[in-house]
């Protein structure tokens, strides 16, 4: 191949690298006003009264706005007041909105509304929320409208529960020589993407309501705008320009929908809401916190044989996007290892928490860490090496998955390759703990990864390709570029398939729901693979035009054609052709008759045998494959003081088909920095009130520069079938098991069971001493 499996430049650097790329934050319009938002200091309180007089007062502001009793929005249950109304549920919850002519004007008057409080019982943790007596966040819960795979339980904190009963777990148990059980915690987090959230809305006299946002599904939030205020859905033109930084954060919809309040408000006029870093990680969508029991049996020599699981999503306030997570932790529930017996449920709670958008791994790093933390345990209890435990359990051809999809050599890659491979990256066989001094060791640990990508079964994808006078071409998709280069690669699929350089196909970065085809949303490792079958089956569509006027200009048939050198010519003799610029926009024969005109490629992909799942069994297709990967840490640990350093970070991942050999190590290599970042360092420290205390980048604290270890990367390439080019989704996977092979090494370092993120020194120290948090 000429392009794919090439270091290609992404199509976007050259305008990010000048500074010359425009994102949300740097739109200015003529008149343009500023919204600022008034936030609850109270997780969960009645709200008794609001004083906006003084507010109105204030020079500039032209509107505030409180809350209304409808409509709800939400993505998969319409529970959320897009201004709280009646009561505030989680700290940083919009209470109020203020809309002035500039943001400092804005922010006085916001300062000048007085809100009156009746603190309400908090709950504080997904475990808390199903004790009998803990108060309902949500009394109505059974009125609001809800999704089709969404099983929410009435007068309860049960925002859905899914089940997946494969085989007879009390059987697998009961043949079981070794069973182990293990608990584990962590709160929510964040995503802490460079970009914070922001929009720019604006209504038309005609009724048109466009925005400008940074998002991952502008789709999306033309859809649930004109289903929540009876907009005309083609009046609503969402504009996505180049994001900065998302990682799932910006899949939700919610800034959109209070920009467009704003704007109402004032008559349409334009209104942009900037969130600050601190409404960025309060107010906005977080990445969900679980609480979780994995219970495993297995015989002597180390055969799985069966497995328990109740995994309690943190659903934080509002639902949203927290029953698609728990649906997608209940699927891939078992980690990547052949079980017959299985019985599982998950859970989405809610919480008097921030609630929970997608975060890059889509609850599968979350149930991994549970999982591989149990194996681990196991290994240990049967004294085993904990990679051969992984090896002989490993997931393969033949096996089916917990939902009971039969595996071939398509849809799931090679796991114990993958294993392998790590072995030898590691150099596993030195042993996996070793003292370096009286104070020192150095630990290895390791994990297993697997996803599917649990999305809509009608999710799809289009591509509209343009042929230039010059004979290049323009390529048109709905995919976001948040940063991870796709679009780049949609491009060399395109250079690959029509046989010329990459350097001549012109790609549009920013969405436009009005002239660009839709695409789903950008998640969950599927733009590649949607987008790019859409940008193949355009391309093909593309060829076939091309063919059809060279053959009336060559006087051949089309089936005697061939495409590449920005030509179209004759298979048997290639010196015979009409170059794609003489036909890109038609042919006019010497005596002035033309034929044609400019030729447009359209294509499409929709996601195909994609089922619901049986909601007693769980039984059903979920996603269309499975990356799968093995992943290992190594650490220095000081066991006196129990500060660590991670020395080396390694993925081996079957990635399918490599199309950009530096843009996938390098999506890689980001997001395993972010997983050992989740693992060690990130987490909302929340008060028994329900307060986050950290919500500033001073003190809730991500990896830093200097704090990252070697990074070793290394891919298996198994093709997927189905797959443009062969290609398996690998944007989230270097994330996965970071978090479970960190804990995994550090339990052994320290001697003692870590079952709480984040790993920090301090919680090391808690656990050698048998106290808690809270205990001391």
């Amino acid at each position: 191949m000429e392009t794919i499996g090439k270091s290609v430049y992404r199509k976007e650097a050259p305008d990010k690298v000048t500074g010359a790329a425009k994102y949300t934050a740097d739109v200015q319009k003529p008149g343009m006003l500023h919204a600022k938002l008034v936030i609850s200091p109270y997780a969960h309180a009645r709200i008794k009264d609001i004083d906006i007089s003084e507010a109105r007062k204030m020079p500039g502001v032209r509107a505030v706005l409180t809350g209304q009793p409808t409509p709800l929005v939400g993505e998969e249950i319409r529970d959320r007041p897009p201004i709280a109304f009646g009561k505030v549920r989680y700290h940083g919850e919009p209470a109020a909105v203020v809309v002035a002519d500039t943001p400092v004007q804005a922010q006085a008057a916001a300062e000048r509304i007085r809100i009156a409080y009746e603190p309400l019982p908090v709950v504080n943790s997904p475990a808390d929320a199903l004790r009998k007596d803990a108060p309902l966040i949500h009394e109505n819960l059974e009125q609001y409208e809800k999704g089709v795979m969404t099983y929410a339980e009435p007068n309860t904190n049960i925002a859905s529960r899914i089940r997946i009963r494969k085989g007879d777990a009390a059987k697998g148990f009961s043949e079981s020589d070794v069973i182990v059980e293990n608990r584990i915690s962590f709160a929510p987090s964040d995503h802490a993407a460079m970009e914070t959230r922001c929009c720019v809305a604006e209504i038309a006299a005609d009724g048109t309501v466009t925005i400008i946002t940074s998002s991952q599904a502008p789709f999306m939030a033309k859809k649930i705008i004109s289903a929540a205020f009876g907009v005309e859905i083609g009046k609503i033109v969402v504009h996505a320009p180049l994001v900065g930084g998302a990682y799932g954060g910006k899949s939700s919809v919610q800034w959109e929908i209070i920009g467009y309040l704003a704007s109402k408000a004032v008559g349409g006029r334009p209104v942009k809401l900037d969130y600050t870093r601190e409404e960025d990680l309060l107010t906005a969508p977080v990445h969900i916190g679980l609480d979780a029991t994995v219970k495993l049996g297995s015989s002597k020599d180390g055969k799985l044989l069966a497995a328990e699981m109740v995994y309690l999503f943190d659903s934080g306030a509002y639902a949203d996007k927290s029953p698609n997570l728990s649906r997608a932790g209940a699927v891939d529930c078992t980690g990547p290892y052949h079980i017959d017996h299985v019985s599982c449920d998950s859970l989405s709670v809610y919480t008097n928490h921030p609630y929970p958008s997608a975060f890059r791994g889509f609850a599968h790093s979350e149930v991994l860490f549970a999982f591989e933390r149990t194996m681990d345990m196991l290994a240990a209890k049967l004294q085993m090496d904990p990679l051969a435990l992984r090896r002989k359990n490993a997931i393969a051809p033949g096996h089916t998955t917990p939902t009971q999809v039969l595996l071939n050599t398509s849809n799931v890659g090679n796991l114990p390759r993958c294993l392998e491979r790590l072995q030898e990256l590691m150099n596993w066989e030195e042993g996996a703990l070793i003292r370096l001094s009286d104070r020192k060791v150095r630990a290895k640990g390791i994990s297993c990864i697997w996803k599917t990508s649990t999305i809509e079964p009608d999710a799809s994808s289009g591509a509209v390709l343009l042929a230039n006078p010059d004979g290049s071409i323009n390529l048109v998709s709905g995919v976001v570029e948040i940063g991870t280069g796709t679009k780049t690669v949609l491009a060399q699929m395109l250079a690959e398939k029509l046989r010329m350089d990459v350097s001549r196909i012109h790609v549009k970065m920013e969405v436009d729901t009005q002239t660009t085809p839709e695409h789903w949303k950008t998640v969950a490792s599927r733009g590649t693979f949607m987008a790019g079958r859409a940008v193949l089956a355009a391309a093909e569509d593309l060829i076939r035009q091309l063919k059809d006027i060279a053959s009336r200009v060559l006087r051949c048939s089309p089936d005697d054609l061939e495409v590449g050198g920005e030509r179209v010519f004759l298979r048997d003799d290639p010196k015979t052709g009409i170059s794609i610029k003489d036909i890109a926009y038609g042919y006019t024969y010497p005596y002035g008759n033309a034929i044609g005109g400019q030729i447009i490629g359209r294509g499409n992909y929709i996601l195909r045998h994609l089922t619901y799942l049986d909601p007693e069994t769980g039984a059903g297709v979920p996603g269309p494959e499975w990356t799968v990967g093995a992943q290992g840490v190594v650490v220095e640990y000081d066991r006196r003081d129990h500060t660590y350093q991670i020395l080396k970070a390694v993925s081996v991942i079957d990635i399918g088909n490599v199309l950009n050999a530096k843009a996938a190590r390098g999506q890689v290599i980001g997001a395993m920095s972010m997983g050992l970042s989740f693992g060690g360092r990130e987490t909302f420290e929340i008060d028994r009130n329900g307060i986050v205390l950290n919500p500033q980048l001073r003190t809730y604290r991500p990896l830093r520069f200097g704090e990252h270890p070697e990074y070793i990367v290394d891919f298996v390439e198994t093709p997927q079938l189905d797959a443009p080019y062969g290609a398996r989704g690998v944007g989230e996977h270097g994330l996965l098991g970071m978090p479970a092979a960190l804990a995994n090494a550090l339990s052994l370092a320290s001697g003692t069971d870590l079952n709480r993120l984040p790993l920090t020194p301090e919680f090391i120290w808690r656990t050698k001493r048998g106290t808690s948090h809270d205990s001391v």
